[in-house]
C-alpha cells in the first residue's frame, strides 16, 4: 500500500529568532568588506595629491656681464665704385665677383671714343652750307694774300730808292721813314692774311669733319680704367658693352680682408655702448665667438620697420675684430652674424638662473625648495644676461630654488626635487 505523503514543515513565525549563520558565511563578507575597503583607499590614494617633480639650482656667486646682443653683418671697411671717368663706348668686363684685382695694374674695362651722332637733313645741310662758306673764305682770304704780296713788293721797291737816294742827301729823313714804315706795315698785312687763312683752314677742317663718320676704332683714342686699389671685385653693376656717359658706375671693389662688424641696436640701448667696450661676434660659422671691440656708434639714428610692422629708431654701431683666427678668413662682406657688446660687468655678484624668477605684478618672485615643499619668496632683482640675474635682496648664497616651475606648483605646495643636469 501506498504510504501518505509526509506533512509539509510548518513556516517559521517572524518573531522566532533566526539561527546564528556559521563559519563559512562570515568568512565570505569579510572578504567582500575588505575588497570594498580596500577599492575605496585605493581610489582615496588616487586623488592624494602627489609631490611635484622639479629641478632645483642653487643661488651662488659668480661673475655676471651683460650684454646687448643684435643680428649683425660684415662689411668691407672701404668700399670704391669705379666709375666712367670719361664718355665714350665702354667695351664689355671680363671680371666677375670674386676676382682679384692689382692696384694700378689690372684694366677693368676700356672705354672707346664714340662714334659721331647720325645728322637729319636740316643738320646735314646746315653743315655743308657751313663747308661752302669756309671753302669761300679761304678763296678770298687767297686772293687778299695776293694783294698784300703786291703791296709788300711795290712798298719794298720805294723804301729801297728812298734809301739810295738818301745817300746823296736830295731825300730828307721824314721820307725816308715813312717809306720804311710803309714797307713793315705791308709786310706785317701780308702775316695778318697769312695767318687767317690758317684760321680758316682750321675753321673748314672742322665743317668738314661735321659732315664726316670717322672710324672709331683707330688706336689710340682708348681709355684704360684701371684699379684703384688692391683686393677683390665685389659687385659689377655694368657687365654688357654699352655707351656711357661720366660718373656712371660700373663696378664696385674692395679688400675682403679689411672687415668690420655693423649691427643695427636699438637707440635706447646704443645710449648704453661707447667706443672701446668689448663684443663677441656669435654665429659667424665657427665654435668658438669671435672677439671684437666697438669703434665707432654713429651720432644719428634711422627708422626701421621690424618684422611685426612696427616702427623702431635704431643706430649703427661699427666693431673691429680683434686678432681673427685663420677660420675667419672665410668670411666676405655682407655675411650674417650676431653681435653681442658687453655694457655693464661686475666680478662678484650674487645671481639666480633667470629661470627661477617670475612676475607677479610688479613684484618679482621666486619658489624657494625648504623641506619639501616651494615656498614663495619676493626678491629684489638688478642687472640680467637672460641666462642669471643679479640678486639685491630676498634670498642669500646657498638657497635652493625651482628652475621653471610648473604651473600645479603654489606657495607651499609639496615637491621633490631634481638636480639639473
Amino acid at each position: 500500500m501506498a504510504q501518505p505523503n509526509p506533512p509539509p514543515p510548518a513556516a517559521s513565525a517572524p518573531w522566532e529568532a533566526r539561527r546564528n549563520p556559521s563559519g563559512k558565511h562570515l568568512l565570505r563578507r569579510l572578504v567582500t568588506w575588505l575588497a570594498v575597503a580596500s577599492l575605496l583607499a585605493f581610489v582615496a590614494w588616487g586623488f592624494w595629491p602627489k609631490p611635484v617633480l622639479v629641478e632645483t639650482d642653487a643661488v651662488s656667486r659668480a661673475p655676471l656681464t651683460v650684454r646687448v646682443s643684435e643680428e649683425g653683418k660684415t662689411r668691407i671697411r672701404n668700399r670704391y665704385v669705379v666709375a666712367a671717368s670719361v664718355a665714350g663706348r665702354m667695351r664689355r668686363v671680363p671680371l666677375k665677383p670674386g676676382d682679384e684685382v692689382k692696384a694700378g695694374a689690372t684694366v677693368l674695362t676700356v672705354i672707346d671714343p664714340v662714334a659721331a651722332p647720325l645728322l637729319d637733313p636740316r643738320a646735314r645741310e646746315q653743315a655743308e652750307a657751313e663747308v661752302s662758306m669756309r671753302e669761300a673764305a679761304n678763296k678770298q682770304a687767297a686772293e687778299s694774300l695776293e694783294a698784300a704780296r703786291a703791296s709788300l713788293k711795290l712798298a719794298e721797291a720805294d723804301r729801297d730808292r728812298v734809301r739810295a737816294v738818301h745817300r746823296s742827301g736830295t731825300v730828307s729823313d721824314a721820307d725816308r721813314d715813312k717809306a720804311e714804315g710803309e714797307a713793315s706795315i705791308k709786310a706785317a698785312e701780308l702775316r695778318a692774311i697769312e695767318f687767317s687763312m690758317q684760321v680758316n683752314d682750321f675753321r673748314l677742317a672742322q665743317a668738314r669733319a661735321a659732315l664726316a663718320r670717322p672710324d672709331v676704332g683707330t688706336a689710340g683714342g682708348e681709355v684704360e680704367v684701371k684699379s684703384p686699389v688692391s683686393g677683390r671685385v665685389l659687385k659689377v653693376m655694368q657687365e654688357s658693352e654699352m655707351v656711357v656717359t661720366p660718373g656712371v658706375p660700373i663696378l664696385e671693389v674692395g679688400d675682403p680682408r679689411d672687415l668690420e662688424i655693423e649691427a643695427e641696436i636699438l637707440s635706447r640701448d646704443a645710449v648704453a655702448i661707447s667706443p672701446g667696450d668689448s663684443a663677441e661676434i656669435e654665429q659667424w660659422g665657427g665654435e668658438a665667438p669671435l672677439k671684437a671691440r666697438v669703434r665707432r656708434v654713429e651720432p644719428a639714428g634711422f627708422t626701421k620697420v621690424s618684422a611685426l610692422g612696427v616702427e623702431e629708431q635704431r643706430v649703427l654701431v661699427l666693431c673691429d675684430l680683434i686678432d681673427p683666427p685663420p677660420a675667419a678668413k672665410a668670411l666676405g662682406d655682407r655675411f650674417r652674424v650676431e653681435v653681442r657688446v658687453a655694457v655693464w660687468h661686475r666680478d662678484d655678484v650674487l645671481v639666480v638662473p633667470s629661470g627661477a624668477l617670475f612676475r607677479e605684478g610688479n613684484v618679482w618672485k621666486t619658489f624657494v625648495y625648504r623641506n619639501g615643499r616651494a615656498v614663495a619668496t619676493e626678491v629684489d632683482v638688478g642687472h640680467s644676461d637672460g641666462r642669471l640675474t643679479e640678486v639685491v635682496s630676498g634670498i642669500k648664497a646657498g638657497t635652493e630654488v625651482l628652475l621653471h616651475p610648473p604651473d600645479a606648483v603654489k606657495d607651499d605646495t609639496r615637491v621633490t626635487r631634481r638636480r639639473a643636469p
